[in-house]
C-alpha cells in the first residue's frame, strides 16, 4: 500500500496505567475515524512514573503485560497497524527493565519488538539530570518491521541522536522511521524538530514521531510536538503541546522520488577513520 493515512497519538501519561491506556485508546479511535490505519503512540505510553523503583514495580513480563494485551486487542478492533512507543517489560534474571516498542499488525499479533538501545544519561545546564541506565537495560539489536505500509525502522527517543542507526535502517530498506519519544521540554525546544527533520532528509524517509506532552510525576516536563515529516524534511503535521492526535497522508512514492533527486544513500562511501 503506497498511499495511506498515518496518525500520532499525543498523550500526557502519568502513574495510573488504566487511565493512560484509556486516554490513548480514545485518541486512537478518533484517529481511526479520521481515516488513519497506521497509528503511533509515544514512549512510555502506559506509564510515566517517577523513580526507578516505581518503574520496576509497574513492569510486567512480556507475555503477561496488560498494556500489550490492551494494544493487541485495540489493533484488532481498529483493523489497524499500531506502533506502541514503549512499555516497561521485566527481563528474566535482570533487575533493570526493558523499554520496549511493539509493532502490532491489524490481526492483533506482534510483528516485531525493539528495546531502546541508547540510554538517556545526561546532566543538563538547568540542573535536570537523568540516568536511564540505572532503571533500563539497553537493547542491542535494531529491528525493521515489515508491515502492509512498507518497512519501518524502529527506535525510541534518545536513539534519534545516533544517526548511524537510521542510516542502517535506510540501507536495509526502511521507508518510514518511527521515533516515539518523551523528550524533555528543555531538549525538545532546542533540538526536537531539527533532529527529526535531519533523520528524514539524510535518509530519504518519512518520520513518524509520537510524543509525550505536559507535566508528569516527579516534576518532569515533556515537549509534545508529535511530528509527521516527509523525506524532503517538510513537516506534514505537528501536534503542538496538548494531548490529542495528528494525521497526515503518506505517499511512499515520495521516498523513491526524493532518493532519485538526492541519491545520498547511493553516494555513501567507505572511508578510513581519523
Amino acid at each position: 500500500m503506497t498511499r495511506f493515512i498515518a496518525a500520532c497519538v499525543q498523550v500526557n501519561s502519568r502513574d495510573v496505567m488504566s487511565d493512560n491506556l484509556a486516554r490513548a485508546a480514545t485518541y486512537a479511535r478518533d484517529a481511526h475515524a479520521a481515516g488513519a490505519r497506521l497509528i503511533a503512540f509515544p514512549e512510555n505510553v502506559s506509564m510515566m512514573s517517577f523513580g526507578g523503583e516505581n518503574v520496576r514495580a509497574a513492569a510486567f513480563p512480556e507475555d503477561e503485560h496488560p498494556g500489550l494485551v490492551f494494544f493487541c486487542d485495540l489493533a484488532e478492533e481498529l483493523n489497524s497497524t499500531l506502533i506502541v512507543g514503549s512499555l516497561h517489560v521485566k527481563v528474566p534474571g535482570e533487575d533493570r527493565v526493558a523499554n520496549r516498542c511493539f509493532v502490532i499488525g491489524p490481526d492483533g499479533k506482534v510483528i516485531t519488538s525493539y528495546d531502546k538501545i541508547h540510554m538517556f544519561d545526561v546532566d543538563l545546564a538547568n540542573g535536570e539530570s537523568y540516568r536511564e541506565s540505572k532503571t533500563f537495560r539497553p537493547g542491542d539489536t535494531a529491528r525493521l518491521a515489515s508491515t502492509e505500509f512498507g518497512k519501518v525502522g524502529v527506535s525510541i527517543c534518545y536513539d534519534v541522536r545516533f544517526p548511524h542507526l537510521f542510516r542502517d535502517y535506510a540501507k536495509a530498506g526502511a521507508q518510514i522511521l518511527s521515533i516515539p519519544a518523551a523528550f524533555t521540554r528543555t531538549t525538545g525546544q532546542a533540538h526536537w524538530h531539527t533532529l527529526l527533520k535531519a533523520r528524514a532528509i539524510e535518509n530519504g524517509c518519512f518520520v513518524i514521531a509520537a510524543a509525550q506532552c505536559g507535566e508528569h510525576p516527579g516534576d518532569r516536563q515533556t515537549f509534545g510536538h508529535s511530528l509527521i515529516i516527509d523525506p524532503w524534511g517538510q513537516v506534514l503535521a505537528d501536534g503542538g503541546t496538548d494531548p490529542g492526535f495528528i494525521t497526515a497522508e503518506i505517499d511512499l512514492t515520495r521516498v523513491d522520488e526524493i532518493r532519485r533527486m538526492v541519491p545520498s544513500l547511493g553516494n555513501d562511501r567507505e572511508y578510513k577513520p581519523c
